[in-house]
């Protein structure tokens, strides 16, 4: 199954991209150099000069542009060859590389890696919470040995929190939630309600509900291809529902190659802001869970699958996974028709 290339990519968090020298990262295959120029703008061409395809990070940054450490050639941050020292020194269009759309929004870098004339800025999701000025913000970055999809899966079937997370995140409530899926387009919604819900101690401290009963929301939103925002909230059970405190959060799959995925996760407050002892227990925990929770199941999964494809293993449809197979079936149809597209 190839990507769906038309479509907006999280390359890294911004402040991985140094004011000096450059940053490269592997992405749907393809190693691309990120340069942040002198007027702070991040600027991203394919890592390989068009000579003899020596990787440019290992080059010399020289104010605005990056130097082959092969052979000298100079390329600009739009990836356009400027400087050929053999020679009489002249530049055949040939020698200018393969640039890319770049966006910095809410803390975050994203690339387009398809046709650049269809790149939309607003096509990029607006995620809540990541706004250091009003939330304070756990995140981070997971690299995974397994296919992004089914990192996808994993959040958008949050059913599996009783287990995995067993006492950490999860309750036998959560599996007998109320769960809604809803589609806008080729946006899926599933929103999962839990009620009388004792939560894990670590939540309790959390959301400080005192050990007593709350209604508890886990509503994720899945953006084509592979970025979610999941919004989880507590209220004293018996009030309106998802009104209360609520920790907004992303999940952001970005494929390295089809066997190896690039996670980018947050987790927002917006009330003890401060408190630095429940920041650093959040960090703790959050990493915890997806280190050494989830990250092993999944690995796990794809070992125990020898190679064979999702579909082709027929699996079993349950209720919870409801949200999950709708996005999986969505991202296979806009990856059919941009293939037919491209064919015309």
């Amino acid at each position: 199954m190839s990507f769906l290339r038309n479509a907006w990519y999280v390359a890294a968090w911004d402040e991985e991209v140094p004011k000096e020298g450059v940053f490269h990262r592997r992405i749907l295959n393809e190693d691309i150099l990120f340069m942040r120029a002198n007027d702070g703008v991040v600027h991203a061409m394919r890592n390989r000069c068009s000579h003899r395809f020596a990787p440019l990070h290992l080059g010399e940054r020289c104010g605005d542009e990056i130097e082959c450490p092969y052979h000298g050639l100079k390329f600009g941050p739009d990836g356009r060859c400027v400087h050929n020292p053999h020679g009489d020194g002249s530049i055949n269009k040939r020698a200018h590389l393969k640039s890319y759309p770049v966006v910095s929004k809410k803390m975050l870098l994203w690339i387009w890696m398809g046709d650049p004339v269809s790149a939309e800025e607003s096509d990029i999701p607006d995620f809540v919470g990541l706004d250091p000025d009003n939330y304070a913000i756990n995140k981070g970055y997971m690299y995974t040995p397994c296919n992004y999809e089914f990192m996808t899966d994993n959040i958008m079937d949050l059913g599996h929190i009783e287990f995995v997370h067993k006492g950490l995140l999860g309750s036998e409530a959560v599996r007998e939630g109320d769960v809604e899926i809803f589609q806008e387009g080729n946006v899926v919604r599933s929103n999962r309600l839990t009620h009388d819900e004792i939560l894990p101690p670590t939540l309790d401290v959390v959301y400080g509900s005192g050990g007593k009963p709350v209604d508890r929301w886990l509503d994720v939103t899945w953006y084509p291809p592979s970025n979610m925002q999941l919004v989880v909230g507590v209220t004293p059970s018996g009030n309106p529902p998802r009104i209360g405190k609520e920790t907004p959060g992303v999940h952001l799959m970005t494929p390295e190659t089809e066997e190896t995925t690039h996670y980018f996760w947050a987790n927002a407050r917006d009330f003890r802001r401060d408190d630095e002892e429940l920041h650093a227990q959040l960090e703790d925990g959050l990493r915890f869970a997806f280190e050494h929770q989830d990250k092993p199941m999944i690995i796990a999964q794809k070992e125990a699958m020898d190679g064979e494809g999702f579909w082709d293993l027929e699996p079993l449809i349950l209720a919870c996974d409801a949200g999950a197979i709708r996005a999986r079936r969505i991202l296979r149809k806009l990856i059919k028709d941009e293939t037919k597209e491209k064919a015309l």
